[in-house]
This record gives C-alpha cells, sequence and structure tokens, in this order.
C-alpha cells in the first residue's frame, strides 16, 4: 500500500512561487508514475502534470507549460511541483498522485491512478 504526503502549499501573491512536494511510502514500484492535479471550488479536478516510468517523461497541462516543473528525488521517492508565475485562477487544491506500471497508462486520467494524497491548498491573491 502506497501512501502520499503532500506539503508545500499556501497563499501567494499573484506572479509567485510555490514548491510543492509528495513524498511516497510504501512498495516504490507501485508508485513509478506520479501526476498532479488540481480541484478549484465547483469544477472537476484537472491535470496539471505527469512524470511517468517509461523513458522518464514529464507531461504538462499547456496552461502550465514554461511556469511549472515537476522534479523527482529518487532516493527519497518524493516528486516536486515547482509553481512560478502564480496567477489567481489557480487558486485551488493540489493533489498528487500514484500508479504501478500499467499498460495502457494514460496520465492525464484521473481513474488510472491508483493512490492519492490529501491535497493541499494553493491560493493566489491578485
Amino acid at each position: 500500500q502506497v501512501q502520499l504526503v503532500e506539503s508545500g502549499g499556501g497563499l501567494v501573491q499573484a506572479g509567485g512561487s510555490l514548491r510543492l512536494s509528495c513524498a511516497a511510502s510504501g512498495p516504490t514500484l507501485s508508485s513509478v508514475n506520479r501526476g498532479w492535479f488540481r480541484q478549484a471550488p465547483g469544477k472537476e479536478r484537472e491535470f496539471v502534470g505527469a512524470f511517468t516510468w517509461t523513458g522518464d517523461h514529464t507531461y504538462y497541462t499547456d496552461s502550465v507549460k514554461g511556469r511549472f516543473a515537476i522534479s523527482r528525488d529518487s532516493v527519497k521517492n518524493t516528486v516536486y511541483l515547482q509553481m512560478n508565475s502564480l496567477k489567481p485562477e489557480e487558486t485551488a487544491i493540489y493533489y498528487c498522485a500514484a500508479a504501478g506500471p500499467k499498460g495502457g497508462f494514460d496520465y492525464r486520467r484521473t481513474a488510472d491512478y491508483d493512490y492519492w494524497g490529501q491535497g493541499t491548498q494553493v491560493t493566489v491573491s491578485s
């Protein structure tokens, strides 16, 4: 069983930066695929970015490309989401997610992830 613990959320002014962390415990192989999602009040959870074990690729939704970056510390089994130039409309609860290796894995789909963190609030003031 994998447990994900997020940290790093908070209040930041528009244009500011935050770095979220997602530490995983449990079988490492069960968390080789890692994703970040966010959910604003009244909206569906949406894909932000992901890191997959297949070729060590990272992917981002178009709206954050060039501003957000995912990195990882393999020793700590921790993934980071560096968020720069934040916008008020990006205020949301940010969730990390994990999945083991699986055929047909779609990093953008919430249903393809097996484990979720508790979420961390990010508030961007204007």
